[in-house]
């Protein structure tokens, strides 16, 4: 692992197991869309941290980044689930990169074109210098599925810094919410010693907002003092 991931999963736990009630919030004040690319090379060559969105087609991703930024139609929705083929750079306060990567799970794409996408995911993940942290989109509506943890085991398996974000909240209410959620994540000690961070987060009310965009804040704090 190198210095830089080294870096970020220790900010990562610190951050974690520390107290919240102190500190101060990020605001998001402005998105652009800056490039689509088709593969890892062709991304942004400046060094901004960057902070990869992925999921399973149709979790709500599109409409989790517009409410995160508070941009409705940056991220564009589309009546075809896993329409995103592309690495998406979104550049966030002139400081940070928030990146949309496409889903995993591609159920009614060729063949061809799953391997081309698993590819793409995992080159990025693997070799973007800049990626600091994953976050990983689970439906909260949902018992833990193979590919979901297939994906966050082999994240963990390749020491990629990444947290779990809920969402779809508003559909099952606080309660039952975090319940699932808790449940989800008590599922994840088979094979994890200590467990990732976790968002539970809805688009429709807003849910989570705050606390995954401080997250994000949090760790651009701790980079930005080591380096």
């Amino acid at each position: 692992m190198g210095g830089r991931e080294r870096t970020v999963l220790n900010t990562a736990n610190e951050i974690n197991n520390k107290d919240k009630t102190n500190t101060p919030h990020m605001e998001i004040k402005k998105s652009e869309f800056v490039t689509s690319a088709p593969t890892v090379s062709k991304c942004p060559s400046d060094s901004k941290p960057e902070y990869a969105f992925i999921g399973r087609s149709n979790v709500g991703k599109s409409s989790l980044i517009n409410m995160l930024c508070q941009h409705k139609g940056l991220a564009k929705t589309s009546a075809t689930p896993g329409k995103t083929l592309l690495i998406n750079h979104f550049i966030i306060n002139n400081e940070w990169y928030l990146v949309d990567l496409p889903g995993y799970g591609f159920a009614k794409r060729s063949k061809t074109v799953q391997q081309k996408l698993t590819n793409m995911i995992s080159s990025y993940i693997l070799q973007r210098e800049q990626l600091v942290n994953t976050f990983v989109l689970i439906d909260i509506r949902h018992d833990p599925m193979k590919i979901d943890t297939d994906f966050i085991n082999w994240l963990g398996e390749s020491s990629v810094p990444f947290a779990i974000i809920f969402t779809k909240a508003d559909k099952l209410g606080p309660v039952k919410a975090r319940q699932n959620a808790e449940r989800w994540m008590e599922s994840l000690r088979d094979t994890w010693e200590t467990l990732p961070p976790y968002f539970i987060t809805s688009s429709e009310k807003k849910t989570g907002r705050q606390e995954v965009i401080d997250y994000i804040g949090q760790i651009n704090d701790s980079l930005a003092a080591t380096d």
